[in-house]
C-alpha cells in the first residue's frame, strides 16, 4: 500500500445495488474507473461518463484488494473525525505489545476505583461503556473484546494505561505508528475516537485496518457475534453486516462529528476470483449513523463484487 505509482484499473461491474437497513434502491450501473493512488497527495478518482463509481454518495470511502499493493481512494478524501474507527489503532498496539496467539487468554488486567470514576463519567457523556467493578479482573483477550464488540470507551482508556503507563504516552505511541505505516493524513489524540480531535482519511484508515487484521487473534475477535464479560456479561458485536454478503468484520463508529463509518472486510468473488476486499467508509448521514456507515460499505462491496444487491440484514 506503499507505493506511489498511479494507474488506472477498471473493474467491471454489472448492476446496481439494493438498499440495506432501510436506505432506498440504487439504480442499475455498468461500471467504474478509479485511479489507484497512495495517500500523499490524494489524486482525483476519474471515472468514464455515464458510469457510476463504486463510493458513495457522501462522505469518503477507500480500499484495497487483496494481493494488491496500493489503495483505492475515492474522492473528497480529507481529514475528518473517525469516532471509534480509532479502536483498531488501539488494538493493533495492545496486541502488538502483548502478542496474544489464538485460544490464549493473555495477562489479567485489574481494574481500579479510578476505572469505575470514568467510567461513570463517560456514561455521563453519554459515551459508549461497559459495566466494571473495582477489583474485577479482566484478561487482555476480554479487555480487546470490550473495546471491538460493543465499543466500550472506557475499557479504551483501561488498555492504554495498561499497555503505555499513561494516555499520553498511548497516544503518541498511536501517531507513531500512524508515521510508520504512512498515514500522512491522520492525527490521533484519544484512544477510543470519542474525541472530535481525532482525525483521519478513509484511505488512511484502510492502512492501519489491513494492517491490524494480519493479527490472528485480532481478527477472530471481529468476527465474533458476542462475548461474555465479567460484570458486563453478554456484550454483542455493534457489526450488524457480521456473517451476510461475505462480511467478516471489522470495527463500527458514530456520533454527530464523524457521522457513520465502518471500518470493514468482506470476502467475496471479483471477476470470478475469491477476493479480500478491505475498505473504510467515513461521514455517512443518517439518523441511524450506524446503519448509515454499514450500508454504505455493503451497496460499495456489491459494486465491486458486481453483485444484483446488497445483503438484505432484515431476513
Amino acid at each position: 500500500m506503499t507505493d506511489r505509482r498511479a494507474r488506472r484499473r477498471r473493474i467491471r461491474i454489472r448492476i446496481g445495488v439494493a438498499g440495506l437497513l432501510g436506505v432506498a434502491a440504487i439504480g442499475a450501473v455498468r461500471g467504474f474507473q478509479s485511479q489507484a493512488s497512495s495517500v500523499t497527495p490524494t489524486p482525483p478518482i476519474e471515472t468514464v461518463p455515464g458510469e457510476r463509481a463504486v463510493w458513495p454518495d457522501h462522505g469518503q470511502a477507500a480500499f484495497v484488494l487483496a494481493g494488491e499493493p496500493r489503495v483505492h481512494a475515492g474522492p473528497h478524501q480529507h481529514m475528518a473525525a473517525i469516532a471509534s474507527v480509532a479502536k483498531v489503532m488501539t488494538a493493533y498496539l495492545v496486541l502488538r505489545d502483548h502478542p496474544l496467539r489464538p485460544g490464549e487468554d493473555g495477562p489479567t488486567i485489574t481494574l481500579t476505583d479510578a476505572d469505575v470514576a470514568d467510567t461513570d463519567r463517560r456514561r455521563r457523556q453519554e459515551e459508549s461503556v461497559v459495566a466494571v467493578a473495582a477489583g474485577e479482573q479482566l484478561t487482555e483477550l476480554q479487555a480487546l473484546q470490550a473495546l471491538l464488540l460493543p465499543s466500550a470507551n472506557n475499557v479504551a482508556a483501561v488498555l492504554a494505561r495498561w499497555d503505555a503507563g499513561s494516555l499520553g504516552s498511548f497516544v503518541i505511541r498511536m501517531n507513531g505508528t500512524a508515521r510508520s505505516l504512512g498515514m500522512t493524513h491522520t492525527r490521533y489524540t484519544d484512544p477510543s475516537g470519542y474525541d472530535d480531535a481525532t482525525v483521519s482519511t478513509a484511505a488512511d484508515q484502510v492502512r492501519i485496518v489491513d494492517r491490524a487484521m494480519r493479527l490472528p487473534v485480532f481478527a477472530s475477535i471481529v468476527a465474533t457475534p458476542s462475548a461474555t464479560l465479567p460484570v458486563a456479561g453478554t456484550v454483542h458485536n455493534t457489526d450488524a453486516l457480521l456473517g451476510h454478503g461475505g462480511f467478516v468484520g471489522v470495527k463500527t463508529g458514530s456520533d454527530e462529528a464523524a457521522g457513520g463509518c465502518f471500518a470493514f472486510r468482506a470476502v467475496r468473488r471479483v471477476d470470478g476470483k475469491r477476493t479480500t476486499i478491505t475498505g473504510v467508509v467515513l461521514g455517512q448521514p443518517g439518523r441511524d449513523r450506524i446503519a448509515s456507515g454499514l450500508a454504505a460499505a455493503a451497496a460499495m462491496v456489491a459494486r465491486i463484487a458486481g453483485d444484483r444487491a446488497a445483503p438484505d440484514l432484515q431476513r
